[in-house]
């Protein structure tokens, strides 16, 4: 388990980019956090260390949203789930198990559902360090 922190939102940034670098088509990320969190900053810094040059925005609504650039990337965000077998009709485990990699927001709504192999991202706050730190733990 690693641990890293973030006084702002452009280190949050900098350090998914730098994750990215190291993502191969296969791997799945579950990121965790309070709404808030910076999560979408986190995903945004994640698209683009994939080469993504595309606007990134949390697919609340949609569930998935597709990109394409070094390898294909495919951001979900659970939040609206309401039963986690709705993965099912947009084909997530043809998406989470193509050639691309994968990143989940909310993954608690459907924990059960996803693969044990993940790496397990969570972005926490401290008041006491200021508004914008953050925590991010990272488990392999």
């Amino acid at each position: 388990m690693d641990t890293f922190e973030s006084f702002n939102p452009e280190e949050t940034y900098e350090l998914a980019f730098k994750m990215a670098g190291d993502a191969k088509p296969g791997n799945i990320y579950l990121l965790y956090g309070d709404l808030g969190a910076g999560k979408t900053v986190f995903a945004k810094g994640f698209a683009a260390g994939l080469g993504i040059d595309e606007h990134v925005t949390s697919p609340t609504f949609a569930i998935v949203n597709i990109y394409n650039g070094k390898s294909s990337f495919f951001h979900f965000d659970l939040y609206r789930l309401e039963e986690p077998e709705e993965l099912y009709n947009i084909g997530y485990e043809e998406l989470i198990y193509a050639d691309g990699v994968s990143l989940i927001e909310w993954p608690e709504r459907a924990e059960h559902m996803l693969p044990d192999m993940a790496v397990k991202i969570t972005i926490g706050r401290d008041y006491e360090k200021g508004s914008s730190y953050r925590l991010i733990t990272i488990e392999e």
